[in-house]
């Protein structure tokens, strides 16, 4: 079993590096500097921890890049001498000096877009008169374009969640008579027993609180004849998983047999507009115009979805006014909802890889209209 939080996926490092050069020497980045997030583990296996120390990797456009690390957590990176040198640097030595040397006389550099301000605002003071951008600008698209090995990864995080879906819609997670916290610890325990290394979030909203997209679960008490949203997943081999599906505990109302209805149309056709070529806003058009056909519309209060990898969420954004057209490779979630405050609400959620031969939908759980004690 991987360490949780890295990457098992050493093959393609080496082509990731190179493209990624590439696209800077395009934007005219000298140098990237990359500490905490996605791409330090994409680019080496090694996920940072979010220390008082700083880890980074500095990928000059023009040299070999380098990992400087704090000497006690070097034992934790996997070399890979093709892809970076590892640089420890000891207690009592300035590792944004060390930083700084590396960059060089390098002016035009790229930050991680969470790299904490402290690391920032002392590198901005060791490096001046510089230009400073964020790294997504280079490695946002490149990263959200999957190879073979990482749709695979991200295929087996979702079957694992897929095995919990399962279970829920097969009445095997007690809802009636426990609270929405209880409900979600036992999802997150189904997926560690699937496989997770984490459980990066396990909503479930009851009752009113089902009209609410993030809620938090709490004590409230699930209780007969409501609608309960589930929306779970977390990261196996450093891909994460991401599933949503609703269900009711007791014969829904009429009203609720038409709004369930209506949503799993919508979901169901927007992933099947989800193919190579089409505009993001294109996919989130379909299921909102569809919704709102219904009588909806103001209910579908967020995007149609989100990218998804080794982060949660990450490009390409599923939403109105992204043109980027989908490409071969891009995993994405599809996700409509519908919430009608303070009563109740929906969520049917899958996570699609754009393919040539047409959207592949990583969840398989049914998304029929479900009751379950």
């Amino acid at each position: 079993m991987s360490q949780p939080g890295t990457s098992v996926l050493p093959a393609g490092r080496q082509g990731r590096i190179a493209r990624v050069r590439a696209a800077m020497e395009e934007s005219g980045i000298e140098a990237m500097l990359l500490s905490l997030g996605a791409d330090l583990p994409w680019l080496t296996g090694y996920q940072a921890m979010p220390l008082e120390r700083l880890t980074v990797l500095v990928v000059p456009a023009d040299a070999d890049a380098v990992l400087l690390v704090p000497e006690l957590e070097a034992p934790r990176v996997d070399p890979d001498p093709a892809v970076f040198e590892v640089r420890p640097w000891a207690e009592g030595e300035d590792p944004v000096a060390a930083a700084a040397r590396i960059v060089g006389s390098r002016r035009r550099l790229a930050v991680s877009d969470r790299m904490w301000s402290t690391f920032l605002l002392a590198l901005q003071e060791a490096l001046p008169s510089r230009e400073w951008g964020t790294s997504s600008r280079v490695t946002g698209p490149l990263r959200a374009v999957k190879d073979r090995e990482e749709v695979e990864a991200l295929a087996a995080a979702s079957a694992g969640a897929d095995r919990v879906a399962a279970a829920l819609l097969g009445g095997e997670v007690a809802l009636v008579g426990r609270s929405e916290r209880q409900v979600s610890e036992d999802l997150g325990r189904r997926l560690i027993a699937e496989g997770h290394d984490r459980v990066d979030f396990a909503i479930v909203g009851s009752g009113p609180n089902s009209a609410s997209p993030h809620h938090e679960p709490g004590t409230r008490v699930i209780g007969p004849g409501e609608a309960v949203v589930c929306d779970f997943g977390g990261t196996m081999a450093g891909y994460c998983s991401d599933i949503t599906r609703t269900v009711f505990t007791g014969e829904p109302s009429p009203e609720m047999v038409e709004l369930y209805a209506l949503l799993q149309e919508a979901q169901a056709a927007a992933v099947a507009a989800a193919t190579v070529g089409t505009p993001c806003e294109e996919v989130d058009r379909v299921a909102r115009e569809r919704i709102a056909a219904g009588g909806y519309g103001a209910a579908f209060i967020h995007r149609t979805g989100h990218g998804i990898g080794m982060e949660g969420h990450e490009d390409p954004y599923i939403v109105a006014g992204n043109a980027q057209p989908l490409v071969a490779g891009h995993a994405f979630s599809v996700e409509p909802g519908i919430y009608l405050a303070g009563r109740y609400g929906a969520r049917i959620e899958d996570i699609v890889v754009a393919t040539d031969a047409g959207p592949r939908p990583l969840n398989l759980a049914s998304h029929d209209l479900t009751v379950v004690g």
